[in-house]
């Protein structure tokens, strides 16, 4: 972890403060998440969220061979490319 010296106007620090304070975080933590906001980088707890929601919505399909699954997706967008 790398500590910085950045420049910031005072109302926006402030305003950071606040945001970050109602939230019920700190200001280094209001300010990495608006960072991988808008680098476009998921937190690790949006990581965590999304593992999660994939591992439910597959919970139930049981096991596959992926080569298979591959397979007869292509056999099929090969044969409505044919139909065309």
């Amino acid at each position: 972890m790398s500590k910085v010296l950045i420049s910031i106007p005072d109302e926006l620090l402030a305003a950071i403060d606040r945001e970050a304070a109602a939230r019920g975080g700190s200001r280094s933590g209001f300010l990495q998440e608006a960072a991988r906001r808008e680098l476009g980088r998921p937190s690790r707890a949006r990581i965590q969220i999304e593992l999660e929601r994939g591992r439910r919505a597959l919970r139930d399909v049981g096991a596959f061979e992926a080569t298979a699954v591959i397979r007869a997706a292509r056999d099929a967008r090969d044969a409505a490319d044919r139909r065309r």
